[in-house]
């Protein structure tokens, strides 16, 4: 992605005690996982989003695959997930043999359209991935009795939802297993990361194992058993704790960082959303009942060629805007699947005319407002 702009699309930075903390895994030699922050890291989330267990991964990539191994997925099992979402939401349960169900979005919150979900259904279907797009929570009362009635497990992908709520209820929190992106795009970050959330404790053991290697070794180091061993499949999904104390720091720092991405979210919404409608320009809905997280504010321009020449205006102008997801059901790797079969009006659509405005936590009002004035002075 080019940042070569005076006003990148994202640009990360420090909020804390980073740079402390990474020291601090240096000096005392603790550079591998699970150690100190890595701990930190888990005790952090488990607290304060009430799960039973939280593990801190390499990726949000690697948690989803972790899920797709948790719930034993196997070839041909159906697995639901939204059209619209990144390469990894279906990559990991495909990577089981599974076949990739496509689902349609909402046309307001760009989330998996719940009221479309029981037609995909069949006896094949072990999973439901609802994805909460733009950290808004898509109608988990719904999908959750839909999922309860078939014996579906639900896996929530948030990547961007932390400290998002759904009816007063974080996300992440919902299906039996959630995961996380600490991606340096994310409003929490360390460069690359992610977590798995483990709402159902029965899964907790082999998720231990599953994220060791396949091996007990964290029995072994809590003093369960006298040494270790190859236990299950399973593969090196344990993050560094040089990146979990980056990590630390951040989530630390995570009231001040929501406040922040609050105050930017509300003042692009405030100047744009009325200049907007008057052009048929769409923007972001975010439900009475959800909280969201602030992750990112995107435009709907009435069609792809004004989308790109809007992309085209802003990047004359010095600043740097971006589409999102191509929908994966209109993939090479789907159309070997079969999954071109999918009938997905409404990603197509949103696909087409989607731009993401810049967003990161040290974007200044100043440059926002050069934004929104390069943003007004577009004429279609």
């Amino acid at each position: 992605m080019d940042q070569n702009c005076s006003i990148p699309f994202n640009r990360s930075s420090l909020l804390g005690r980073e740079l402390e903390y990474i020291f601090k895994t240096m000096t005392i030699g603790q550079i591998a996982g699970d150690q100190t922050y890595s701990k930190r890291c888990h005790a952090f989330l488990e607290q304060v989003l009430g799960v039973p267990k939280a593990m801190v991964t390499t990726s949000c990539t690697h948690a989803l695959e972790m899920s797709a191994l948790l719930l034993n997925i196997q070839p041909g099992d159906e697995v639901i997930v939204p059209a619209f979402t990144f390469v990894s939401t279906a990559n990991a349960f495909a990577l089981r043999g599974a076949k990739i169900i496509f689902a349609d979005i909402r046309p307001d919150t760009l989330n998996l359209d719940e009221q479309k979900l029981a037609d995909l259904i069949t006896s094949k279907t072990k999973v439901v991935v609802p994805v909460h797009y733009a950290g808004v929570g898509c109608e988990m009362d719904v999908i959750g009795e839909i999922a309860a009635r078939h014996g579906l497990s639900v896996v929530e992908d948030n990547a961007h939802g932390l400290f998002g709520k759904f009816r007063g209820r974080w996300l992440g929190t919902f299906g039996c297993l959630a995961t996380q992106s600490f991606h340096e795009t994310k409003n929490i970050t360390c460069g690359e990361g992610g977590a798995l959330l483990i709402n159902d404790a029965r899964l907790v053991e082999r998720a231990e194992i599953i994220r060791e290697k396949g091996t007990n070794r964290s029995r072994y180091f809590r003093g369960q058993v006298d040494k270790y061993s190859w236990v299950d499949i399973g593969s090196s999904y344990v993050m560094s704790d040089v990146l979990a104390a980056f990590l630390y720091a951040q989530l630390e720092a995570w009231e001040t960082i929501q406040l922040k991405r609050q105050r930017i979210w509300n003042h692009y919404d405030n100047q744009l959303c009325h200049w907007a409608r008057e052009r048929g320009i769409g923007c972001p809905v975010v439900p009475a009942h959800c909280e969201q997280s602030h992750h990112m504010y995107y435009l709907l321009l009435p069609s792809l060629e004004q989308r790109q020449a809007f992309i085209a205006f802003l990047k004359a102008r010095n600043i740097l805007s971006v589409f999102h997801y191509v929908p994966l059901h209109l993939s090479p790797m789907a159309e070997r699947m079969g999954g071109r079969q999918a009938d997905c009006p409404v990603a197509e659509d949103r696909s087409d005319r989607l731009v993401r405005l810049p967003f990161y936590n040290s974007l200044s009002p100043d440059d926002q407002d050069r934004v929104i004035q390069a943003v007004r002075e577009f004429e279609m």
